[in-house]
């Protein structure tokens, strides 16, 4: 059987909080680290549609103290 995202997201919700952070420590070992997710691909095309835009903000022209 393979398991879909639904089953997979109905087990989840079935763990006991306290469990959750295992759980957690588990899943990540199987996040491949050199690919974006969604949410962060498009936050990249926002931020290249801003910078185009001339929306963005230099880096040394922000007062860091």
């Amino acid at each position: 059987m393979n398991a879909t995202r639904q089953q997979l997201h109905n087990i989840i919700d079935l763990v006991n909080v306290r469990e959750l952070n295992v759980l957690y420590q588990v899943l990540i070992k199987f996040m491949s680290e050199d690919e974006a997710t969604p949410d962060e691909i498009e936050a990249i095309r926002i931020g290249r549609e801003e910078f185009k835009r001339g929306e963005t903000i230099n880096h040394y022209d922000i007062d860091w103290d």
